[in-house]
Parts: structure tokens; sequence; C-alpha cells
């Protein structure tokens, strides 16, 4: 996953369970060898390297994580789309670096020819290309899915105390070795330093940010966010900086922070109505933040603060 995890948990003797690292590094290897775009061995990397429009059987797991986020970027309206790998990539955000020139509407229209959820179609655990250019990564949903999958071995091992933290998404249940809940940070949505917006408490849940402030370059006084918005296929121009979003789920979470910090301050804080979601969103406003929390954002956090 190219990155770090984080695992804390309670428990009433000195010990732990014996093998708990083991059996977390050993599942995570599991999706990393499923799941990984690094990895071009990896089940998903095989797939993408087929060019062809036949249908390829996938394990279980990586097609549940595929038809979440389906799922979740129809809910979308499209925004959160695991086929814009190559738009990422032409905009310097991915293997590639930085590019020498800003991309035109030629090269953006070209790449997008095989950019779309409407380019794969999912039947049960067959995933077929329509266009045999297609690239899928999973990286805005599978960071998430280690997360639910890292708790679920805690629970197996009757462990309810605990944070598990996976390159930032994080799900957390029951409280700290003080007895005091769980409190975490979001962070200030400034790229020179690190500082915290806001604090809060989320009981047993999941929690996702999303943000456009850490990495961006700018070229003649335009800055261009890693943000791809699949509609328009270029970076993200709101000023919007950051999503969080809480869930049961730390995939469903880790989706959506993706899509909304995408979609815009508008059609976010009305996506988030519509289907009662709990996200706190922050946006740029001059030279101040200005914050909304929805009304399940609000219900959660102040049931435990």
């Amino acid at each position: 996953m190219g990155t770090t995890y984080n695992v804390k948990y309670v428990v009433d003797g000195k010990e732990g369970p014996a093998g708990l690292q083991e059996s977390i590094d050993l599942r995570l290897a599991e999706i990393n060898q499923l799941m990984s775009t690094y990895d071009p061995t990896s089940e998903l990397s095989r797939f993408n390297q087929n060019r062809f429009t036949d249908p390829i059987t996938l394990s279980t797991e990586t097609a549940l994580v595929i038809q979440e986020a389906i799922r979740l970027g129809e809910l979308s309206d499209g925004v959160l789309d695991i086929t814009v790998g190559p738009l990422v990539n032409l905009w310097g955000f991915g293997p590639n670096k930085r590019p020498e020139r800003i991309p035109d509407d030629n090269a953006i229209r070209d790449v997008r020819e095989y950019v779309g959820l409407d380019k794969i179609q999912l039947n049960g655990t067959a995933l077929k290309k329509l266009h045999p250019m297609v690239y899928v990564d999973l990286s805005t949903i599978a960071k998430g899915y280690g997360v639910d999958e890292v708790v679920s071995i805690l629970e197996e091992h009757k462990l309810s105390n605990y944070l598990v933290e996976i390159g930032g998404e994080m799900r957390v249940s029951g409280h700290r070795g003080d007895g005091d809940e769980w409190r975490i940070a979001i962070e200030k949505p400034v790229s020179t330093q690190r500082s915290v917006q806001r604090v809060v408490s989320i009981g047993k849940h999941a929690i996702a940010t999303s943000g456009d402030y850490r990495n961006f370059y700018e070229q003649d006084g335009v800055r261009y966010s890693h943000l791809i918005d699949p509609r328009t296929g270029k970076p993200i121009q709101h000023d919007l900086v950051s999503a969080t979003v809480v869930d049961k789920s730390s995939m469903t979470a880790d989706g959506l922070a993706t899509a909304f910090n995408v979609i815009g301050w508008d059609d976010a804080k009305a996506l988030a109505q519509e289907h009662n979601l709990a996200v706190y969103l922050i946006r740029k406003n001059g030279t101040e933040f200005e914050e909304y929390a929805s009304d399940e954002f609000n219900r959660i956090v102040e049931m435990h603060d």
C-alpha cells in the first residue's frame, strides 16, 4: 500500500494475544497481493496488464472492494472513479511524476476514451473491460478495506478497545488505556505546517479525511491538485480543501472522503443531506477557513463528546 500502519489496543493483563502482529502482517500482505498497483504480480496488476475485453474472474475479496467502489461511484454521480488512474498519471501524480507541460485538451480527450465506470462491468466475481486500455486503481478504497480486515482480526481475539490506522484511514472502538474515548484530530488543511482544525470522538466508527493541500504542484501561477475530477478530466479547481467522513466501515469512509473532496462544497453538502451521511467539510474562504458539519456528523460527535 506504500504506507505505514498503526495498531493500538487495550488488554487487561500485560501481554496481548500471541502472534497478533504476525497475523496482521500476513493479512495485509494478502490484501497487497490482491489489490496493490505497486506490485506488478498482484491480482489487480495482472488484470490491468491484460489488454483484452474478455471477463476475468477475480478473488471474492477484490470483487467485493470493486463492487463497493462502483456503488460509491454511482452514489456520487461518477465522481469516485476507480478507472481514473490514467488521468492521474497524465497530470503527473502517478509513477511518471510531474509532466514537462500541462496536458492539452486533445491529450485529455484521448485518455478519457478509456476512463469511466461505464468502461467496466462486474458480474459476480467476473470483471470485464469494455476498452482494452482500462486501468483499475483501488487506492481510494483498499486501505480502508485493510483497516476493516485488521479490525476483524482484533475482534476475533476478543479485543474491543482499539485504534487501527493505515495511511491515515482510521477505525476505533471503546476506549484508550486511561479509560477515555479515543480522540481524533482532524488536520487543518494547510500545506506549510501540521496543525489541528478540530478534535472529535466518534465511538465505534471509522473516520477518513481527503484533502488536496499536501499533494499538488504549481506552474505559471496555477495550482494543480492530485485530485482529478473524472467529469472534466482535470484537477479540481474549487475551494473545498478537506472532506472528512465517519462511517461504520473504513472502506466506505475511505472512498466517500475522496468523492466528497472532488465533488465540491455545494454538491457535497447536498449529497450528505440526501443520504444522511456523517460529513465534515472545510473550504478556503479568502484567508479564512469555513466549516460545515452534516446533521449525522454532529449527532455522532455530540453523542461521544
